[in-house]
């Protein structure tokens, strides 16, 4: 099998294009990109850079995948922009490659789904699984677990983390780390609870259910020392519960950022 390249598109030399890649009308590759087996370019799509994308993954008209970054620091150095397979680039997408300040990568796993006009930033990693809806804008710097939810209009400042299983609502201005099963709403954003439906849907056991939402009463309702010591104490007591323990582990790392919490003091 071979793949399909309309009439009109432009295909640069040295482009590598897998088995069954389609390429549709008005498109543009570049000559250092790399299309993985099935992936498909609708119209009018352009990926440049050094950029990588797998297996089966569909990017629709008007995106702009691998083009450098949005940094006016960057000076041209050789940067990547890898993203896996299954994944959905709607609409307007832009998802841009790494610089130098950042670890010269900007990666994202398998099966993710980014709606129309969503923004990923230079340098970012991102998991498995995530959707980030209309418009969601994440800068540079920025790490997202697996199974992230991002509603229409969210924005995530630079350098932030957002755990596993979090849920961002729409138009949430997320300034400070999220931890996993969080969800937060409003700008600045502020915890308001586990994503109690996003842990359902994913068929955690009730008990590993139980034993979070009791944790997380401890972290953020008891005012007894400090958010650090607390997770400690936690980690120490729930030794046996991997949901809490991911939660714990996400505290007790370096953060650059603080972390949202329920309480407007942060």
């Amino acid at each position: 099998m071979t793949a399909s390249i309309h009439a009109s598109a432009v295909v640069e030399d040295g482009a590598q294009l897998g088995d069954g890649v389609c390429i549709g009308p008005f498109c543009h590759v570049g000559p250092d990109v790399v299309l993985g087996e099935g992936v498909e370019l609708k119209s009018h799509a352009v990926v440049a850079g050094r950029t990588r994308i797998g297996a089966r993954s569909t990017v629709f008209p008007f995106a702009s995948i691998g083009h450098q970054a949005q940094d006016l620091k960057y000076r041209g150095e050789a940067a990547t922009l890898t993203i896996g397979s299954d994944c959905v680039m709607r609409e307007g997408v832009t998802i841009n490659p790494g610089t130098e300040g950042g670890g010269l990568e900007t990666v994202i796993g398998d099966r993710c789904a980014f709606l129309a006009n969503s923004h990923v930033g230079h340098d970012s990693r991102l998991g498995n699984g995530i959707i980030l809806s209309n418009n969601v804008m994440i800068a540079g710097h920025v790490s997202v677990g697996d199974n992230v939810i991002m509603g229409g209009g969210a924005a995530v400042i630079q350098f932030t983390r957002v755990g596993d299983n979090a849920f961002v609502g729409g138009l949430a201005g997320l300034e400070n780390d999220l931890i996993p099963f969080g969800m937060v709403m409003g700008n600045r954003a502020r915890l308001n609870g586990l994503n109690l439906v996003g842990l359902k849907r994913h068929g955690f056991a009730r008990e590993e259910i139980h034993a979070l939402r009791s944790a997380f009463k401890a972290l953020f309702e008891d005012s007894n020392g400090t958010l650090r010591q607390r997770a400690e104490k936690i980690a120490e007591a729930h030794a046996d519960r991997a949901l809490v323990l991911r939660v714990t582990d996400f505290i007790l790392a370096e953060p650059e950022r603080r972390f949202c919490t329920p309480r407007s003091d942060g």
